[in-house]
């Protein structure tokens, strides 16, 4: 059985929008628990543009599942994350342009500076994963890092337009997350996930959470929130 987990940067990014504080990602994080989600998502980036300091630092204090901290592999991030010590850190590639995160991390282009911050993490007590591409070989330096959990990046799968595009994709999830399996870590998934394309993942039990968030705002904004959120964990639950 598969778990949820929740990613509040959208509502950050609503309360951003107005320059104003509300909505309050913390209180919707305090939402989605209720509504059966078991962990807590935000990305903090080094411009800060829509999770802060501030929600980071509430929501270590009021998550009652498990907080996930998205971030760079960066001095900074890793400083932040040592302090606060969220229960997971999710180490992503980021860029100042991009909109979201679009690619994988390189662990092949920089595996001694990642098995660093790996163990630092580690050490703190705070579990490590790395969002990367469905790539074996990305998936077997990630292992060599000391990582314990990969988030496969479901983007390309999910912007895919053709069957047959939709079909090759999924099957290289598939096959990355049965190869994770094998070196003993943990197979998460990510990115562009929504109502309609995560039932095709029920032929992957080896993935074991589910990180999801914009598809869950953008329904919540129809429905509500805690009806958005249950929908979904509906879905996840038998993958």
């Amino acid at each position: 059985m598969a778990i949820l987990s929740i990613n509040v940067d959208h509502i950050a990014s609503i309360r951003e929008a107005r320059g104003i504080d509300e909505p309050d990602p913390v209180l919707a994080a305090g939402i989605a628990e209720l509504a059966g989600a078991e962990g807590i998502i935000c990305h903090l980036r080094k411009d800060q543009r829509h999770i802060k300091e501030r929600d980071l630092n509430i929501l270590k204090q009021t998550v009652k599942t498990k907080l996930n901290l998205e971030m760079a592999p960066s001095e900074d991030m890793l400083k932040t994350a040592l302090s606060v010590k969220p229960d997971m850190a999710t180490i992503v590639p980021e860029r100042p342009e991009e909109l979201t995160t679009e690619i994988g991390l390189d662990v092949v282009g920089d595996l001694e500076k990642y098995k660093r911050i790996t163990g630092m993490l580690k050490d703190a007590g705070i579990s490590v994963s790395f969002f990367i591409d469905p790539d074996p070989i990305q998936i077997k330096e990630a292992s060599r890092a000391g990582a314990d959990i990969v988030e496969l990046h479901t983007g390309y799968y999910s912007e895919a337009k053709t069957d047959a595009d939709i079909v090759r994709l999924f099957e290289k999830i598939k096959d990355a997350a049965n190869l994770a399996h094998e070196l003993k870590l943990k197979a998460h998934a990510g990115h562009g996930l929504n109502y309609i394309n995560i039932k095709r993942f029920s032929s992957i039990p080896a993935i074991k959470e589910y990180s999801i968030g914009h598809s869950i705002i953008a329904r919540a904004v129809i429905v509500g929130l805690d009806q958005a959120i249950r929908e979904m964990v509906k879905l996840v639950a038998p993958l």
